[in-house]
């Protein structure tokens, strides 16, 4: 191996290990906005996987009342998004 192939495979080396630690730093988990909003996920047969957020507010209107079940009141009195219908 003559001395140029022996400073172009230095080179080479050298810029992956530069590369992939500048990487890694740019694009680590540790790096993620602290200040991002909180979600709670609720999955649902009819919605899986919907991500909602802020605060849950039952609907007290009394013909909505008539036709709930148990435990969709306990999970509404419980301030929990409702899962059952």
């Amino acid at each position: 191996m003559t001395i140029a192939r022996k400073w172009v495979l230095t080179a080479v080396v050298a810029g992956a290990l530069v590369g992939g630690a500048f990487g890694g730093a740019a694009f680590s988990a540790a790096n993620g906005n602290a200040a991002s909003k909180a979600t709670t996920t609720v999955t649902t047969p009819s919605n899986p996987g919907t991500a909602r957020s802020g605060t849950f507010k039952p609907n007290e209107n009394a013909a909505h009342e008539a036709g709930e079940s148990a435990q969709r009141e306990a999970q509404e009195n419980a301030g929990q998004f409702p899962t059952v219908p």
